[in-house]
């Protein structure tokens, strides 16, 4: 079977998967530039949107790598023209992942205050975490149910139709921010903090609608959990269980980088959501084109074509390097309107400008880290990732940050110190992926 690897097809895959990919940050970009305007209590609101922000998508990288799993086993499946043998697979890992999301309902919710204080939070900060949290944690099953069949539709090559739920539901969620943090006179009262997570769990709740609808409508795959389980459940299930280590490292850096942004006081905390959102968008634009190599490299991986896998990377790499330039040079332009579109608060402002330029000069090098990240995933290299993530994490970011920080660095100690750890996530995954894949180039 001739896989397709031109550059056409790799745009048709990841243009609309960028599109998909940005509208998570969006969500919580919306939060924060609403939030962020309100005109009582600001610096503080806009600080608990970013600590309940970093503590949700930890759960959500954590639990929403069934994304990656399921389409690493679909597309080699697919490759390998035996994609029958797995269509019952999807159904069988929503069930199990939607399940244990309610786990962490029932395993959260009631020590809101506690978790929420290991980020520093405190005082009127730490009220609003609560309340903004307690509402937020709802619409976390139906975000992992989208997550899934998203990974399912990644994996048969497929990124239109998720494209189309994600940009319904991140625009649900701009017109729904606005009508409940602001309120409309004489029909909505203003709900300020509360009102913004109302509008996230309606916008998830409706994804998951739109996901099971399109995955019955559009694919033979069906949503009815069949036993027994299929023969690769427990591939897939070392796959997420890897995924889930190489993930609680990856939170365990954003853990330590709010703690000590929330450390430095309010406004510092406020600047930190700005930029580490920016930063967020940066990445999920550039999750694109590690979608495609996702969804590519695992088809190629199954088909057996080792030099067209090469030939992908190439490809990538050229794509995310650009891309990335891009994203900081327009970054570089809006430079000053960007702040002042989440907040007015001059001392905000400030903290922001002076950490900003650091963001964007990181883009070209979370392009490559990102790109490479999505290639290991469609091949199934979980282990690879995750130790890689642990080494970046513990050996490189957590030291560096602590060092910095020594020398009162502040803002600068936290993004200094990521800008290290990318570096130290993306060039050794180009080193093994060559490693791997040119000897075996030779043998064809």
């Amino acid at each position: 079977m001739n896989i397709d690897i031109s550059t056409k097809h790799i745009n048709r895959l990841a243009i609309p998967a960028l599109i998909s990919g940005i509208s998570e940050p969006i969500l919580s970009l919306t939060d924060a530039a609403i939030i962020g305007n309100i005109p009582i209590n600001t610096a503080e609101s806009l600080a608990a949107v970013g600590i309940v922000g970093t503590f949700l998508s930890m759960l959500i990288w954590i639990f929403g790598q069934t994304r990656s799993a399921i389409s690493s086993i679909i597309s080699q499946y697919l490759g390998a023209n035996k994609i029958n043998e797995v269509k019952n697979l999807p159904a069988q890992a929503i069930l199990i992942i939607t399940s244990l999301s309610l786990l962490i309902i029932v395993g959260t919710y009631p020590f809101t205050n506690s978790i929420f204080k290991l980020y520093n939070a405190s005082g009127l900060i730490l009220e609003y975490c609560s309340e903004y949290y307690k509402i937020r944690v709802f619409g976390f099953p139906f975000t992992l149910f989208t997550i899934a069949v998203f990974g399912t539709f990644r994996g048969l090559q497929n990124t239109f139709h998720p494209m189309i739920i994600a940009v319904v539901g991140a625009l649900t969620n701009i017109v729904l921010d606005i009508v409940l943090v602001y309120g409309v006179e004489g029909l909505v009262a203003p709900m300020h903090i509360k009102g913004a997570a109302y509008a996230s769990v309606i916008a998830q709740l409706l994804m998951a609608l739109l996901s099971a609808f399109f995955i019955l409508k559009k694919t033979d795959v069906p949503l009815m959990v069949k036993l027994p389980f299929n023969k690769e459940i427990k591939n897939f299930s070392l796959m997420v269980l890897n995924l889930f280590v190489r993930t609680l490292a990856l939170n365990i850096t954003l853990y330590f980088a709010t703690r000590f942004a929330t450390a430095y006081g309010k406004n510092y905390i406020a600047a930190y959501t700005i930029a580490i959102n920016l930063w967020f968008f940066g990445a999920f634009v550039i999750d694109g084109y590690a979608s495609a190599g996702n969804i590519l490299s695992g088809k190629l991986f199954g088909a057996k074509q080792y030099s067209d896998l090469i030939k992908l990377s190439n490809t990538l790499i050229k794509y995310g390097i650009g891309l990335g330039i891009v994203l900081a040079v327009l970054g570089g332009i809006l430079y000053y309107p960007i702040g002042r579109l989440f907040t007015q608060e001059t001392a905000v402002l400030d903290e922001f400008y002076s950490v900003f330029w650091i963001v964007l000069a990181m883009q070209p090098l979370c392009a490559l880290a990102f790109i490479f990240d999505g290639v290991f995933k469609g091949l199934g290299k979980m282990k690879i990732l995750r130790n890689l993530l642990l080494a970046s994490t513990f050996l490189v970011f957590v030291p560096t940050l602590f060092l910095l920080d020594n020398y009162n660095l502040k803002l600068h100690a936290v993004f200094i110190a990521l800008t290290i750890w990318i570096i130290a996530r993306g060039i050794p995954l180009i080193i093994k992926f060559r490693k791997l894949f040119l000897p075996l180039t030779q043998k064809q």
